[in-house]
């Protein structure tokens, strides 16, 4: 992560899998915990990237992956699986899951 929040990517190409969601009202069931928990989790993991988050309305999760196997093996995590679950219980009123190949990138 650079100083700014934005994630410190390699050269292209990589995986983004991002993640778009409307939450339900409040934060009664720990949702504040268990993503922080999540973004932990997933930095441990083999092929990891990096992360970037914005909420406000309508939250945008955008983690990148060496390759489509380390996303797809990172959704299979078993804590993963719980939080997923407990998103479509608890958390969400509506979400989406986009994969995409990232294949430039430029910026300052």
């Amino acid at each position: 992560m650079t100083p700014d929040g934005i994630a410190a990517t390699p050269t292209p190409p990589y995986v983004a899998v991002i993640f778009t969601s409307l939450r339900t009202a409040g934060d009664d069931d720990g949702y504040a915990a268990a993503a922080a928990d999540m973004d932990a989790l997933a930095a441990r993991q083999p092929g990891y990237l990096g992360v970037e988050s914005a909420r406000e309305g309508v939250g945008i999760t955008v983690s990148y992956w060496q390759d489509e196997e380390s996303a797809r093996a990172w959704k299979q995590v078993a804590e993963h699986v719980e939080a997923q679950r407990r998103g479509r219980v608890d958390w969400y009123v509506a979400y989406r899951v986009r994969i995409a190949d990232v294949v430039r990138e430029y910026g300052t």
